[in-house]
């Protein structure tokens, strides 16, 4: 497939996920056909797009070199699938995270496309193997699970079907540089992808703390934001530990690792998080934030204020890379 042959992308789905990909995708210029099978959704979805880069400009935190005005051009609805995938060099589905309603739609997608168009899901916790087991071409397919909300924190998980073509991982690697996200690429499929892993870690630790009376709600999530988040908002935690010791990684683990090991294996068993210990932790929450719809989306705005700060702050001083 020629470079001028992919310009055109499909997404599946006009919700919050599929909204936010046809967003990046026309902020690097990529006409987006947004598919959606309950009638006038789709044509909904442009309505609040319009209005969302509009605002995004006026705040002039537009991404990409296109005003708002060229970009809401770019991006098209469709009712009709078979129209919808009519010209796409990459389809990105983004329906409910049921499998056997993202195993059907990719066979309907298999039989309206070309060999070479490559077929990617938003999922966030199936393995590429169950949601692409009824795809004849299994090469073509693979997994870019975007970090909610996508148009502010940049990261995308790339993972592979077994079967998955290398070109493929490397097309669309390329594709989401090109967007401005920031894709990574794991080697095999493994459930929970990375990000959902190591937070589920975090997670797991962090409820224990606080079941176990140690921390208050409050002070851990103070442990993150003014903590460990401080630092890994820019550098990760392989980098950290190589920077926090005089001669690198290898001396890190000769002087901490032991202390490191003998923490872990005090670490208590995966928490319920939905018995009855699990009440406390969530009414010491909505103490702090009440769970009604108000105090909800006035604190959702809060932090995609900041992650749209944060991502600014990231762009104007991205790491160098010339040191190496």
């Amino acid at each position: 497939m020629s470079s001028s042959d992919m310009k055109i992308i499909t997404v599946i789905g006009s919700g919050l996920i599929g909204r936010s990909w046809a967003m990046v995708f026309a902020s690097g210029g990529y006409s987006v056909k947004i598919y959606d099978n309950q009638p006038g959704q789709s044509a909904k979805a442009i309505v609040e797009l319009k209005k969302e880069l509009q605002e995004l400009e006026e705040a002039q935190m537009l991404r990409g070199e296109l005003t708002a005005a060229q970009q809401v051009a770019l991006i098209s609805s469709y009712d009709d699938l078979t129209q919808a995938l009519e010209g796409a060099f990459f389809v990105q589905e983004c329906v409910f995270e049921q499998l056997e309603v993202k195993q059907n739609i990719f066979q309907d997608i298999e039989r309206l496309v070309g060999k070479d168009v490559i077929l990617s899901s938003s999922t966030s916790c199936l393995v590429p193997s169950n949601v692409f087991s009824k795809v004849q071409n299994r090469s073509r397919c693979l997994v870019s699970h975007p970090v909610n909300p996508p148009y502010y924190v940049k990261l995308v998980e790339l993972v592979p079907h077994p079967e998955t073509a290398a070109t493929v991982m490397d097309t669309t690697h390329t594709l989401m540089t090109k967007v401005g996200q920031a894709p990574v690429r794991l080697r095999k499929e493994i459930d929970g992808f990375s990000l959902n892993r190591v937070q589920a870690a975090i997670i797991a630790e962090s409820w224990r703390q606080v079941q176990d009376g140690i921390i208050s709600v409050k002070d851990i999530d103070l442990v993150m934001s003014e903590g460990l988040g401080m630092r890994y908002a820019f550098i990760g935690p392989m980098e950290t530990m190589h920077l926090n010791a005089p001669e690198g990684l290898e001396d890190y683990m000769k002087r901490y690792g032991p202390g490191i090991q003998r923490v872990l294996t005090s670490f208590g068993p995966v928490p319920d998080f939905c018995g009855e210990g699990s009440k406390g932790i969530i009414n010491e929450m909505c103490e702090l934030i009440p769970s009604d719809q108000q105090h909800l989306s006035a604190s959702k705005d809060r932090r995609d204020q900041l992650l749209m700060g944060l991502a600014k702050l990231k762009k104007d001083h991205r790491p160098s890379e010339d040191l190496n």
